[in-house]
């Protein structure tokens, strides 16, 4: 068998490449995927190996932080070397994550874990976004922006299928994601380059983050927004399976897997359907939806009723997806072309630490009075900060240096 590379060649911008945008899409899919596989697992390792609430939330956590930590300094780095060998290393990351899912016999394994996938998928995500980018600039953005939720929808689904109905349930999950990111590995090299790799990769591995002038007040107006949709976000991928099981009795994995899949599909269809709308108006519904819906959850959770937590999960996710699609549209715009890259990756920082630090703080008071109460909390929370942003938005939008609409 041949084991020579075609050559990178040039491509213009404005052609799509089909085989490289299918390409792409899947893989960015099974990067997100494996990252919300591990979801309906947090219950089984807590029974076997005695984690605390505040352990579960430190596990997730980490994965935010290193992905952060990936995006702030490789997240160019694709741009010198050429989007096929950085997708390549984070598909060789997230190998060895799941290598160390199927051994681990420990909490501090999955800390590894967790944090090796963190690296991986923010590796793919700056690696494979950009490089969906080249291959369609009509549909790579949208591509983008449902990958993520389609992606954990599907590994949370899976996972929990899985987990309640085959073998090895602790394991066969990574097993299955293991074989499939190394296929991937071995096909990336058939993909066409979609670049022309130029000089300057170590500069590129500075961390830089510039917010336009232009853009930071309208950034501060959506900081509410956005820390309510991630805490929001980390509380579900962390402690809602659990929390789950606790208020309604049913043991099963396969229970908050699908909670978590709702979430995150409806949420999906939510930026698909409404990727042509006004930010201001989807920022509208996706408020509603959450303030609705995070109320609905907690009678939900007190209730143990099943069809009101999935109903609710779907309107949260609706409002979750909504509001994040508003919240770029609002701020975007604002920033010349050459300035975007460095306000996505402010952007991103103020979503990666919402998302963890407010999932490590759940642990903490779960810890001290039990994870119904701290869902109570946290929803009071969220709830407040949603309202209060959007109405900040509402009432500042319009004027001078926070054209935001």
């Amino acid at each position: 068998m041949s084991t020579t590379a075609k050559p990178a060649t040039a491509t213009p911008a404005d052609v799509d490449h089909p085989t490289a945008l299918v390409f792409h899409s899947a893989t960015l899919i099974l990067v997100f995927a494996g990252a919300g596989a591990p979801t309906p697992l947090y219950r089984l390792y807590q029974e076997h190996w005695h984690a605390s609430p505040l352990m579960i939330t430190s596990i997730f956590g980490v994965y935010a932080v290193s992905l952060l930590a990936a995006l702030l300094i490789g997240g160019s780095i694709s741009d010198h070397v050429g989007r096929r060998p950085t997708i390549f290393v984070a598909l060789l990351l997230q190998i060895a994550t799941m290598a160390v899912f199927i051994v681990a016999d420990s909490t501090m394994a999955l800390l590894a874990a967790r944090l090796v996938q963190g690296l991986a998928t923010g590796v793919a995500a700056s690696s494979i976004g950009a490089a969906l980018v080249d291959s369609s600039r009509r549909h790579g953005p949208l591509i983008n922006s449902l990958s993520p939720l389609i992606g954990m929808a599907i590994g949370a689904a899976l996972s929990g299928v899985l987990v309640t109905f085959a073998p090895a349930p602790m394991r066969l999950i990574y097993i299955v994601m293991l074989a499939v990111n190394l296929l991937l590995a071995l096909a990336i090299w058939r993909i066409p380059e979609t670049i022309v790799p130029r000089p300057g990769a170590l500069a590129s591995l500075k961390p830089r983050v510039v917010v336009p002038v232009q853009a930071r007040r309208a950034l501060a107006l959506t900081v509410p927004i956005i820390i309510a949709l991630w805490t929001l976000g980390g509380f579900y991928m962390s402690l809602i399976p659990t929390l789950i099981g606790k208020s309604t009795g049913i043991q099963s994995p396969l229970l908050g897997a699908l909670v978590v899949s709702a979430l995150m599909s409806a949420g999906a269809v939510a930026v698909y359907l409404q990727r042509n709308r006004t930010p201001f108006s989807t920022l509208t519904l996706g408020s509603s939806a959450i303030v609705t819906g995070v109320t609905i959850l907690i009678g939900g959770i007190h209730m143990g009723n099943v069809p009101v937590l999935l109903g609710a999960s779907l309107l949260i996710g609706i409002g979750m997806g909504s509001s994040f699609l508003a919240s770029v549209g609002m701020i975007l715009p604002l920033a010349e072309p050459d300035q975007r890259a460095e306000l996505l990756a402010a952007f991103y920082i103020i979503c990666y630490l919402s998302m963890c630090l407010p999932a490590i703080l759940a642990g903490f008071t779960a810890n001290a009075i039990g994870i119904p109460a701290t869902a109570d909390i946290f929803a009071t929370a969220v709830a407040i900060m949603t309202l209060g942003g959007y109405a900040a938005i509402a009432i500042f939008r319009d004027r001078p240096g926070y054209a935001v609409a």
